[in-house]
């Protein structure tokens, strides 16, 4: 029987995996594509040899990809849980607008070693909740007002731990990179793109860099999200395990998920898709989610089913 122990050390290599995938297919895959754009449109009196003229290309255009990426990456870093925040509509409480509320909250940071967070509630009647923030010192967990007035005090407990286990775990911070990372490549394609085909003359490397912009787009549109989604499901599972090791109460964070999962939607959450990412239940609307159409590849999160047997596992209670 695999212990809660066994469950993290799993969750963590799994997520390691994932998230050196994407920045290794994402320059695997630029520069695949700029040595094959070359190597199909060579000339045979040209000074070097394709190889060599698809490396001189990359090492161009490489310097600025990567500067709109630090940009991107720097605002997204430093504004990115305010803009969550204000997205959701939260509003920040504090021990005397909901002593209970709070008083949880600080005796589960307290728990799991970490310093306290902000506490906000979105008005909300539906039952989820997320967390933010680039660090544990600079971190806040959002409860809806549903989750609060619906849960007992052991499953809200375990819903606190799973999301302070998000922030323990350093996801919130992974999410938000890899999340401005998928935004950065689609945007460095379009730009790409537009700069390619504005260029003029017979020996004009135009073509070539527009085609590359088309190539990033469709990573950064349809093969990117692929990796970030995979890596949103195995977070979740590794901060139910992480959560359940804080508390000791699987089963109070199972019975939680299986209420969660009844209604979850956050109205306003419908409209930003990644953001349901950061929740601890699909916060969108199901039918007309991107995810209705595709399999679990496209999911922000694993079956609630599957989350349930995975604590009822740690707990012992694997036929439960």
């Amino acid at each position: 029987m695999l212990t809660i122990y066994d469950h993290i050390s799993a969750n963590r290599r799994k997520t390691a995996v994932i998230v050196l995938l994407f920045p290794l297919v994402f320059c695997a895959l630029m520069y695949l594509t700029i040595f094959a754009i070359v190597y199909f449109t060579h000339d045979p009196n040209a000074s070097y040899p394709p190889l060599q003229t698809a490396n001189i290309l990359a090492i161009r255009i490489s310097p600025f990809v990567f500067a709109v990426g630090f940009v991107w990456m720097a605002v997204s870093w430093f504004t990115g849980d305010s803009m969550m925040l204000a997205t959701a509509g939260a509003r920040e409480i504090k021990r005397d607008d909901n002593p209970e509320v709070y008083s949880l909250v600080k005796n589960t940071s307290i728990a799991a070693g970490l310093p306290m967070p902000r506490v906000f509630i979105m008005p909300d009647d539906s039952l989820n909740a997320f967390a933010t923030g680039r660090s544990p010192e600079h971190s806040a967990v959002i409860l809806t007002r549903g989750i609060v007035k619906k849960l007992n005090r052991s499953e809200l407990e375990g819903v606190v731990a799973h999301e302070m286990a998000h922030i323990g775990n350093r996801d919130v911070r992974n999410m938000m990179l890899v999340i401005t990372g998928v935004g950065i490549i689609t945007l460095t394609g379009e730009l790409m793109f537009r700069f390619g085909i504005r260029m003029r003359g017979k020996k004009s490397p135009g073509p070539i860099i527009a085609l590359l912009g088309i190539v990033l787009m469709i990573y950064g549109m349809f093969l990117a999200p692929l990796i970030m989604y995979a890596l949103s499901r195995r977070r979740e599972y590794q901060a139910d395990a992480t959560g359940a090791l804080i508390t000791r109460n699987p089963d109070a964070l199972a019975s939680a998920l299986a209420k969660i999962s009844v209604d979850s939607r956050v109205e306003a959450l419908d409209s930003v898709a990644l953001m349901s990412a950061a929740c601890i239940s699909h916060a969108g609307d199901e039918k007309s989610s991107f995810t209705s159409f595709f399999s679990e590849l496209y999911s922000t999160h694993p079956p609630v089913e599957k989350r349930i047997q995975a604590l009822n596992e740690m707990s012992g209670n694997a036929d439960g």
